[in-house]
């Protein structure tokens, strides 16, 4: 198995990509809108992709948090709203907050799991500053440590109990990067006290959460020459022993203009630096190839944090009603002065 999460270029695999995939056996994949078009259309891929492995257990991924995030959406899939939403009633009235979020959650995850979806890259755990650049903006949940954590739980247990497999990120914190790690390298000069304030949620739901994300940015009170995903310092010393995350640990897109190298070469570099997965979004085949060469076979020790991850939640078999859920959601903000 290769240590990847790779792309599907389109609705359905083409011939070349089912060749491809069959012989590389990433350990899993990622879909975006290029590949969403309906759910019927977006069950028969998923269905494709466990055809070429043979196993059902297989992560299949996307990013849907709600808000400018989604990958799913209207008229075919229901619209979500942005997570700053539920941060705005947890201050009105936390336990609301938490409830309305892990109803959302629970409905959202209701309509992945229908298509075959068995990971959501959300819960984003990064705390809010004035600061905080547009890339995180209304995705962030809060910018207060145990409103960040209280919500991030509430997305996990909600998703878990439609038998979707959260994710939290971007370890160890976007919160205080100026820069979008799409299109730049971020630099923190934070010193590491103060990054407490950061770490705080992702230690809060360390042992709740079997998936996390890591986050091209370079904290230089930790080390001042690799960014986070390619930092062994960074991933063993912070993410591993402070935050005390051993969960399968994936980067954010390998492609992203933050990050320097050939894709193969980042690839390499991060997976030395003790993450368990690559994330390849763009289903380029030279670039997904070049990964398979360079990075070689799955470590028996990633291997048995991808089953555990995947075996940590089960599809019910009877999901709860998403019309239901979110007229509970909704009439939590109606309460309120809170709107969606």
């Amino acid at each position: 198995m290769t240590p990847a999460i790779f792309g599907c270029s389109g609705p359905e695999l083409t011939a070349d990509e089912r060749a491809f995939f069959l012989e590389a056996d990433p350990a899993g994949y990622i879909l975006f809108k290029r590949n969403c078009e309906n759910p019927e259309q977006l069950r028969r891929l998923t269905d494709s992709l466990r055809e070429i492995h043979g196993r059902d257990r297989l992560l299949v991924s996307i990013d849907q948090e709600g808000g400018r995030v989604a990958r799913l959406g209207p008229p075919e899939w229901r619209k979500w709203p942005a997570p700053a939403r539920f941060g705005e009633l947890y201050e009105k009235a936390p336990a609301s907050g938490i409830e309305a979020m892990r109803l959302n959650s629970e409905a959202m995850a209701t309509e992945l799991a229908a298509s075959g979806i068995t990971v959501d890259f959300h819960a984003p755990c990064d705390v809010a500053r004035p600061e905080t650049d547009d890339v995180i903006g209304d995705r962030a949940l809060g910018a207060e440590s145990m409103q960040v954590a209280a919500l991030g739980r509430a997305i996990l247990d909600g998703m878990a109990a439609a038998g979707v497999v959260g994710c939290l990120k971007h370890m160890p914190g976007h919160g205080r990067a100026t820069a979008d790690s799409h299109k730049h390298l971020p630099v923190v000069d934070a010193q590491d006290a103060d990054l407490m304030i950061d770490i705080a949620p992702f230690e809060h739901l360390a042992g709740r959460a079997t998936i996390g994300m890591t986050a091209h940015i370079v904290f230089t009170d930790w080390d001042d020459q690799r960014p986070a995903t390619q930092s062994p310092w960074v991933v063993e010393n912070i993410i591993r022993q402070r935050i005390g995350f051993d969960g399968l640990l994936l980067t954010d897109d390998i492609d992203m203009q933050a990050l320097d190298g050939t894709i193969p070469e980042r690839s390499v570099r991060a997976l030395q630096a003790g993450c368990d997965l690559v994330l390849n979004c763009w289903a380029k085949l030279d670039d997904m190839a070049g990964i398979v060469e360079a990075c070689g076979t799955i470590s028996s020790e990633s291997a048995a944090r991808l089953d555990r991850a995947l075996a940590s939640v089960e599809v019910p078999e009877s999901p709860a009603d998403p019309d239901a859920l979110v007229a509970i959601r909704d009439a939590l903000f109606a309460a309120t002065d809170v709107t969606l």
